[in-house]
């Protein structure tokens, strides 16, 4: 059985890091989830595997309401981040009003993953 930590190493922490991400614009989304993606240089980070950073806006409501959906967020990618392309940072902007849960976002991040790594190496010099 694998372990499926959550490290710091995974996070996206820093400004430099999240406009990077935004400045490829590469995206996809569904009605759950828009994600904007990007390759990693293999020395960039110490660790292969894909790295998350979260952005998630007033719109959705209370400072409670955001702090859930962050949680959710960081579970679902969790639990399916052995089943994500390596070598991906990631920015996760929920939908507003999509009243979506757990199961929903796995769903919808192994889904799109996969079609933006698909991408990203077709786009790829």
């Amino acid at each position: 059985m694998t372990r499926r930590r959550f490290s710091k190493a995974q996070h996206l922490r820093k400004p430099p890091e999240f406009e990077r991400v935004y400045a490829g614009r590469v995206r996809m989304s569904d009605p759950h989830l828009l994600i904007y993606a990007a390759l990693r240089d293999a020395g960039e980070s110490p660790t292969p595997c894909s790295r998350i950073g979260l952005s998630v806006s007033r719109k959705h409501g209370s400072a409670v309401v955001r702090n859930r959906i962050k949680r959710l967020l960081r579970e679902a990618f969790r639990q399916v981040q052995h089943e994500i392309p390596p070598g991906l940072d990631l920015i996760l902007i929920p939908r507003a009003g999509a009243d979506s849960r757990l199961a929903d976002y796995r769903d919808s991040l192994k889904r799109l993953t996969a079609r933006l790594m698909k991408r990203l190496q077709r786009e790829a010099p």
